[in-house]
């Protein structure tokens, strides 16, 4: 449990912890690429280390050792050092079963993979991962051929995935869903045709830019008069291992960002995060706002756009957020929700359906908790509609979910009176020294 006050002005620069999807991806690809993969910043969260134990079990040597400044970087830097595999040399973990923990991206990624394998998987979760829904990934991976089995017959955790040669497809996806994308697109590595996958605008394309780093062969066609977009993913291709430095993630400088633009007598400057245009939004909505942003220090790090960002406090008005601008922000709607209940006006949040089917249902767990904190919101079908406000101090349960836990401390910090999260330790999943970083800004 842990109580959170008022907070004077926040300032100072801070270095956020590595892209939790560039993380994730780096393992895989490595994995399966010929040679070492080394990676810099890698982000040693709860979910990324559930990744990491499962390529292990699959016989992929994984080692964390100290930069002697020969892979670039800093000395002394830790590095991960992935000793790939092969596309077909992951080890048959036989009836060792594959714990993903709480991590969604470690079962959908690490599923497409397992398609293209010639042997048995099965792969768990905890409670809440055994929630969420598979049936968006078994149903493709079945279109190409490969069995992909529900143990419980309930499309989720426990999967039962029998490896084979997936055939390739053109998949259309009613969802921009970049794991569900990702899935598709790992098991046409092992397709003999190539695989097309469109879907209704573009998710994030992590994948996409590391296959092509590694040496994988993918073409995007979108059409100037639609939001649809297909990527093509052509097969017969050996992977080649690389060197990876992993930006900071702008889902975790999210926080921060808008703790910034929140507090009286703020200035933040956060070092070094990744700026992709599928993972921008926040960026958008803050702008919209009227929030004071600097972006500088634009460059390319590995394919990826990384920038420093600065804010300063600032009265924010409110904005509407939906369409193609979701995908783009889908994990930072919670303390942008937060930045709407302590704005000028009315906010409107829709087209974010997906974010039910979260480790909570994250729309339900934000109305409900900024309810509890003296603020006007509805909750709607696919969004919610918030009338900002003064905020007041309330206890709140995350349930588990590290975004819930991490965008209701930033409320805490504008309330009147005390605020408690019940749950804090749950920020492991994505951001361990989350409250460290807040407490050296204040």
């Amino acid at each position: 449990m842990l109580e959170i006050r008022n907070s004077s002005g926040l300032n100072g620069s801070l270095t956020v912890p590595g892209d939790k999807s560039i993380s994730h991806r780096s393992v895989m690809l490595g994995a399966i690429a010929e040679g070492d993969t080394v990676v810099r910043g890698f982000l040693k969260s709860a979910d990324c280390l559930s990744t990491i134990r499962c390529f292990r079990k699959l016989g992929v040597r994984i080692e964390e050792k100290e930069n002697d400044s020969d892979a670039g970087g800093e000395k002394n830097e830790p590095l991960l050092v992935i000793h790939g595999a092969g596309l077909r040399g992951l080890r048959d973990p036989g009836n060792e079963i594959l714990d993903a923990g709480n991590s969604g991206t470690t079962v959908r990624l690490l599923s497409g993979i397992l398609a293209g394998q010639n042997f048995v998987s099965h792969i768990t979760g905890d409670s809440s991962l055994r929630s969420r829904p598979m049936g968006r990934i078994i149903t493709p991976l079945e279109y190409m051929g490969v069995m992909a089995a529900s143990d419980l017959g309930n499309n989720c955790v426990p999967l039962s995935i029998f490896g084979g040669k997936p055939r390739g497809i053109h998949y259309v996806s009613r969802i921009a869903s970049a794991q569900v994308k990702s899935c598709v697109l790992l098991a046409g590595l092992y397709a003999d045709e190539p695989t097309f996958y469109t879907e209704p605008s573009l998710s994030r394309n992590h994948t996409e830019l590391m296959l092509s780093a590694f040496g994988g062969n993918l073409k995007v066609r979108k059409k100037a008069d639609e939001d649809s977009v297909t990527t093509i993913l052509y097969p017969g291709v050996v992977l080649k291992g690389q060197n990876i430095t992993v930006p900071g993630d702008i889902s975790s400088a999210a926080y921060f960002l808008a703790a910034g633009l929140l507090v009286p007598g703020s200035r933040v400057t956060l070092k070094n995060v990744g700026i992709n245009e599928t993972r921008d939004g926040i960026l958008r909505v803050i702008r919209a706002m009227g929030g004071d942003l600097t972006v500088s220090n634009i460059r390319i790090e590995g394919r990826e756009p990384v920038a420093d960002l600065t804010v300063s406090y600032s009265e924010l008005h409110g904005t509407e957020i939906g369409g193609s601008l979701i995908p783009t922000l889908i994990d930072e709607i919670p303390v942008i929700a937060v930045m709407a209940a302590c704005a000028d006006g009315v906010t409107v949040i829709r087209d974010a359906a997906e974010l039910k089917v979260k480790e909570t249902n994250r729309l339900t767990a934000i109305a409900e908790g900024l309810s509890r904190m003296g603020i006007d919101v509805t909750e709607t079908g696919d969004g919610m509609i918030i009338s900002g406000g003064r905020m007041k101090g309330a206890t709140i349960d995350p349930n588990g979910d590290h975004r819930i836990a991490m965008a209701f401390s930033i409320a805490g910090l504008v309330s009147r009176g005390t605020t408690i999260i019940t749950d804090e330790g749950c920020v492991d999943v994505s951001y361990p020294d989350f409250y460290d970083d807040l407490d050296s800004l204040r």
